[in-house]
């Protein structure tokens, strides 16, 4: 029970962490802003064109998924101008979609190399809270680091200037 909730714990972190300091979510919700009116001007160009698959907004919703997603399972629309809006969200939707990806991962990923000292404090209070999931030889590294820590704080503090009181 007590690894469940460790595990439920991080998970949740790792989703706080990609939603506050990466640009996932802006991204993700420009991205379905632009597949639905890319979705609707498609509809709205092919939908009286014989021979077309695009019969209801749902049917171009769903052309809007499998163009960009780059499944190869779109149907080719009929009409020039939903030709210009397909290709045009083929190239926005797809940028848009592994962008949002590789931002995440490397804003993700980065994030620890830029964090100011507030976001170090946070992240040791979190590993903190760890504590009852370490072993007794992880622990006893533990506090040889934080010993060594005290005594670099302890040295760094000796070679300050004292101010004048």
């Amino acid at each position: 029970m007590m690894k469940n909730k460790a595990h439920y714990s991080r998970f949740g972190k790792f989703i706080q962490d990609i939603s506050l300091h990466t640009p996932f979510v802006r991204l993700v919700l420009i991205l379905v802003l632009l597949w639905l009116i890319f979705s609707a001007g498609l509809y709205l160009a092919d939908r009286d064109m014989n021979g077309t698959t695009l019969h209801s907004y749902p049917d171009a919703l769903y052309w809007g998924i499998a163009a960009f997603s780059t499944a190869g399972i779109a149907d080719t629309p009929i009409s020039g101008m939903a030709k210009l809006i397909g290709g045009l969200w083929i190239v926005l939707g797809s940028t848009l979609f592994f962008g949002a990806i590789v931002a995440t991962v490397t804003g993700y990923f980065m994030r620890p190399l830029q964090r100011p000292h507030k976001q170090i404090i946070d992240t040791i209070e979190y590993n903190l809270e760890q504590l009852t999931d370490l072993t007794l030889e992880e622990l006893d590294l533990l506090k040889e680091t934080v010993d060594a820590l005290i005594e670099h704080v302890e040295h760094l503090k000796a070679r300050q200037p004292r101010e004048q009181t």
